[in-house]
């Protein structure tokens, strides 16, 4: 394995993996980390200085004319599945699952012994019938024709598109008929099942982009569907909520890093109340002296979505920051072969319903939700009736403000935090609301992930470039139509 042709060590090392003890694995990882040398006939493992016999394990002096063994990529690449297969005994399921998806594209019926043995040894149901598959893989180039029959056989349950590679291959050099039909028919099975892990992706995509606007647009639905505000300043609250994730990731970095992990839970609180409170500022300063001007609204609170940018330019500086998912939120559910569905996307499905159901029931359900639909249908009789209107007004976009900073929260697990965070979303926003009808929670949740699923599949067809285009042509298209949105208010306020 040390020593003459490749060819000739890639046989050793195969004939050495078949039947490995704990010296053999040992010897191949050294030599996949350079630590072997040699000195004439002799093979040596060398460790932190000292030389180190293989067999016997016994220190050794280290002869001054030892000589580095050379591994070429060809080698270096065999060495690597070859502790591939020795992982598949390890009694960390982890472990075993790593070695079956790195010998799938790199196996050889050399190591066909070493993953029968492992396959009769394993007990876990799923990694089983992973190294069931592999093995078939590995029989697809056996010379025996009823060896690639079964294999083919066998793969057809496969959606994995590491089978559709090898499949194509083994096609180019099939020469039997019916072996080359039989591995046709598994091709067309395996293509099948990976066209529907592409269109489940595509609609889990959707729902987790529709899931994002929804979050986005949640506040704009108060601070503008209720409220009569064009805040375009509502990204860059978001982008608020975003940084104020960062610095909590940062304070518990230094101060709690034993609960890191557990830093997102705080982080939610501080970004909602952050954005909230810069929302009831500019609602104070600003916002209260234009209320029934909306191109004045417009116009004002772009400027000061200008100026937070630079604000966080000048504190945070002008490059991205990096916020990383808890442990908890990293990896993913394996469904498919081609299909995984990623932890941190799932918790801001499950957050963005959750904010939604929260949000549903202050405005329904509160006292401060029936001040608001009061001022917000008839602001002279709710005054009338001894409610504050311009404490309602400042509570509301402080609302809306913080779910702004909820919606950043929830970005930063899926993206990198800079000063242009929001103006990525505060266009699509906008068109939610106005699409699902203003004023309506109900119509920005249909629009929200209606525009999410269409825009993902739009995307599997034209391109992300096109596909924007095709659905802000249809949202124009729908408006023309419907000007009031999917759903309209009915009533003496929507005649007023």
């Amino acid at each position: 394995m040390a020593a003459g042709e490749t060819d000739a060590r890639i046989e050793a090392l195969n004939k050495a993996t078949a039947s490995p003890d704990d010296k053999t694995a040992a010897f191949i990882q050294a030599l996949a980390d350079d630590a072997v040398k040699l000195a004439g006939e002799r093979v040596l493992i060398v460790k932190d200085g000292k030389a180190f016999d293989p067999v016997t394990g016994a220190e050794t002096p280290l002869p001054a004319d030892a000589e580095d063994v050379v591994n070429n990529n060809r080698m270096r690449g065999e060495l690597d599945n070859a502790l591939a297969a020795l992982k598949l005994f390890s009694k960390d399921d982890k472990l075993r699952r790593e070695a079956v998806k790195t010998l799938k594209g790199e196996a050889d019926e050399a190591k066909l012994p070493l993953i029968e043995k492992a396959f009769a040894a394993e007990a876990n149901p799923e990694i089983k019938a992973q190294l069931g598959l592999l093995r078939a893989a590995v029989l697809l180039a056996s010379p025996d024709k009823t060896k690639r029959l079964e294999a083919a056989q066998l793969l057809a349950q496969s959606g994995d598109p590491s089978t559709k590679t090898v499949l194509l291959e083994r096609l180019k050099t099939e020469a039997d008929p019916q072996v080359k039909a039989a591995f046709e028919a598994t091709l067309k099975t395996v293509e099948a099942q990976l066209a529907w892990g592409d269109k489940i992706a595509a609609l889990f995509s959707g729902l987790s982009l529709g899931s994002i606007l929804l979050l986005v647009a949640l506040g704009l639905a108060i601070t503008y569907g209720l409220m009569g505000v064009i805040n375009m300043a509502h990204g860059e609250l978001m982008m608020i909520g975003a940084y104020a994730t960062y610095v909590v990731q940062g304070v518990f970095q230094k101060y709690l890093p034993g609960y890191f992990d557990w830093y997102l839970l705080a982080a939610v609180p501080v970004a909602f109340m952050a954005s909230a409170l810069m929302g009831a500022a500019l609602e104070r300063s600003v916002i209260r002296f234009l209320y029934g001007r909306p191109l004045e609204t417009l116009l004002a609170t772009w400027g000061i979505s200008l100026m937070l940018q630079q604000l966080v330019r000048s504190i945070f500086g002008a490059q991205n920051v990096g916020v990383e998912n808890p442990a908890w939120m990293s990896g993913g559910v394996q469904l498919m072969g081609n299909l995984q569905l990623p932890y941190n996307r799932i918790v801001i499905i499950v957050f963005a319903l959750a904010v939604l159901a929260g949000v549903a029931f202050l405005i329904s359900k509160t006292r401060l939700g029936l001040f608001v639909r009061g001022v917000t249908q008839n602001r002279p009789i709710a005054s009338c009736m001894g409610v504050n209107t311009a404490r309602v007004d400042t509570y509301a976009f402080a609302l809306g403000s913080g779910i702004a900073g909820l919606a950043g929260c929830a970005l930063s697990q899926v993206g990198n935090v800079g000063p242009d965070l929001g103006q990525g979303y505060i266009v699509d926003s906008f068109l939610v609301v106005v699409l699902g009808g203003v004023g309506q929670l109900a119509g920005t949740v249909y629009a929200a992930l209606g525009l999410g699923i269409l825009n993902k599949f739009l995307e599997g067809w034209t391109g992300a470039v096109l596909a924007k285009i095709a659905v802000l042509v249809l949202i124009i298209m729908f408006i023309q139509k419907r000007p009031q949105g999917i759903f309209a208010l009915k009533g003496r306020s929507a005649e007023a």
